[in-house]
């Protein structure tokens, strides 16, 4: 992606100090001349303007305003350099806050640009509370039985046969992050249920570690809209990881998993169940072999270490991200990405439009060798079933290290 030139960087300082140097009523009337509430927005055609979504590009395939072109910061002016000046150039980030200090810095510049109040987040949360369609699970339950059969739910049931991931008499806690690949999981366990070839039970779990009030809002009525029955708990990880500079990611998801084992062995279960498919199977391999120097797989299947008969299993093992975004798009759902602090502000459209994630580099490099060889994927989940004992230098099990020389 660009990264602003000095110049860029300069209006942007420029036009944050505008703010800073003035008192907080006058920082809101500035800022209100910058920006079109969600209401003046609606009422808009679609003739009128132009709609840029400035956050990073893995955040706008995530989810984003229906008509709206990606345009991360970095590249706004040289994408609207000759754009007719009698149309209005809307832009918008994850809360309206980078993008509210670009269309001041468009202003500025002669071009009415204006920031959608609430960014990304307050246009669905409002999507989300004025929606008419009752009936949408309906929709989707149907859509899973129909149109994507095949994709997502023969996957499923493979998965959970193929590497014994359910047996009679379970108690699974399906644990709901609120994004998509949570959500389709929940819809799928409920379907599998209606065939009932054996009995078992589910308990959908959310566990709130410090979500912003409009996060929670989508979480739930998101559910609520999809008939996802859920339990939901709190506790304070955020508040606990957010100071951390080294591997906070990391640190964060030991901790929600050691609070979601801990809750569903409070609740009677046996297993939960997280929303990792396909893609981050083959993502995990490649990120450990170029990142941590080792050949290792996210497993289907795994028991727990730290609470005694609990057990994790990954029942969209086989499921292909891109199918999970089509069931998505299809029946008009819109989700959160992450909820973290890291990137429920506006990280995911810093100034000079690049990310930290190595998971995304990753998906980069996969999709740029995927252009070369269609197969690469498929090749990468594959060679982690194929692994050679007799040509490995070295390897591990049950933790004790062991050299070919051993019995070389």
């Amino acid at each position: 992606m660009a990264e602003l030139n000095e110049d860029q960087k300069k209006d942007l300082k420029e036009t944050n100090r505008l703010f800073e140097n003035n008192s907080t009523v006058e920082q809101e009337r500035k800022m209100d001349s910058f920006q079109i509430s969600l209401e003046q927005f609606t009422k808009l055609s679609g003739a009128d303007y132009l709609l840029l979504d400035t956050r990073e590009n893995s955040a706008y395939h995530h989810g984003h305003i229906p008509q709206a072109i990606n345009c991360p910061l970095g590249e706004m002016e040289a994408y609207l350099a000759g754009y007719p000046a009698e149309k209005q150039v809307i832009l918008y980030c994850a809360k309206g806050l980078l993008s509210a200090t670009m269309a001041a810095t468009l202003q500025a510049k002669g071009i009415e640009a204006y920031s959608l109040s609430g960014g990304y987040t307050g246009w669905l949360l409002e999507n989300l509370q004025t929606r008419k369609d009752k009936e949408i699970h309906r929709e989707v339950e149907q859509s899973i039985r129909k149109k994507f059969h095949r994709a997502l739910f023969s996957k499923f049931a493979k998965a959970i046969n193929e590497y014994e991931l359910l047996q009679e008499g379970d108690k699974v806690a399906v644990c709901i992050s609120g994004g998509k690949d949570s959500i389709v999981m929940a819809k799928l366990f409920q379907e599998l249920q209606r065939h009932n070839k054996f009995p078992f039970e589910t308990v959908f779990l959310i566990m709130d570690p410090g979500y912003s009030p409009e996060n929670r809002a989508i979480v739930e009525k998101n559910c609520e809209r999809l008939q996802i029955p859920y339990t939901l708990f709190e506790s304070d990880i955020f508040d606990s990881v957010f100071q951390v500079e080294k591997s906070p990611c990391y640190l964060c998801a030991r901790m929600r998993r050691g609070h979601l084992y801990s809750k569903a062995k409070e609740l009677g279960c046996n297993k939960i169940a997280l929303g990792h498919h396909y893609d981050d199977v083959i993502e995990t391999i490649l990120m450990g072999m170029l990142y941590g120097a080792q050949v290792q797989t996210m497993m289907p299947k795994l028991h727990s270490t730290n609470f005694p008969g609990m057990e994790l299993i990954r029942p969209l093992y086989l499921i292909r991200e891109d199918d999970i975004k089509h069931w998505r798009d299809y029946n008009n759902l819109y989700f959160i990405q992450c909820a973290c602090r890291f990137t429920d502000t506006c990280n995911t459209c810093s100034p000079d439009g690049t990310t930290g994630s190595k998971r995304l580099e990753i998906k980069q490099l996969i999709a740029q060798m995927k252009e070369k060889n269609p197969f690469v994927e498929s090749n990468i989940f594959r060679s982690m079933e194929n692994v050679n004992i007799d040509t490995v230098i070295a390897y591990k099990e049950k933790g004790v290290r062991h050299h070919f020389l051993e019995d070389y």
